[in-house]
């Protein structure tokens, strides 16, 4: 393991609930990046989808996928504290099998371009070796303090 999820908390800004990548196993810098996200029945959002059949919303995998390659991403990045990734897209999104409470999701993220602010990197995410999920992610990076500034103005 090269990140813990104490070592992924000093690099990403999300926190519980919604720390979506447990631990990295593996990093290519500017290239490629895996890590893992444990699936646990005490996650809240099992309470509603489904009560008694329980699955991951597709949306939080492709979350975990975007948190994958945010660290990727924010680990060469010096400021990082005061940035932050925006998805600007997500494109052929395709969910091929449920992941359901312990299943370990396994999620690979390659970059396919990077011009400065801009992103854009291939996912994969797998349980035991079979595709669970697939998607092209794009980001922007943004400015903390910028952020800030937009949404007091138009408070």
């Amino acid at each position: 393991m090269i990140l813990d999820a104490v070592g992924i908390q000093k690099i990403l800004p999300h926190r519980y609930p919604f720390l979506m990548v447990d631990a990295i196993l593996e990093i290519d810098r500017l290239k490629r990046i895996v890590g893992v996200k444990n699936v646990s029945i005490n996650e809240s959002h099992f309470q509603g989808h489904f009560p008694g059949a329980p699955v991951m919303p597709g949306v939080l995998i492709i979350e975990s996928m975007a948190q994958t390659g945010g660290l990727l991403l924010l680990q060469e990045v010096p400021d990082r504290e005061k940035k932050l990734l925006y998805f600007v897209a997500v494109d052929g999104a395709r969910f091929r099998r449920p992941v359901v409470p312990g299943d370990q999701l396994k999620v690979e993220m390659n970059v396919l371009s990077w011009r400065g602010d801009f992103c854009k990197l291939e996912g994969k995410a797998t349980v035991n070796g079979q595709l669970a999920a697939e998607a092209t992610l794009m980001c922007k990076m943004v400015d903390r303090e910028a952020v800030a500034k937009a949404e007091k103005s138009a408070k």
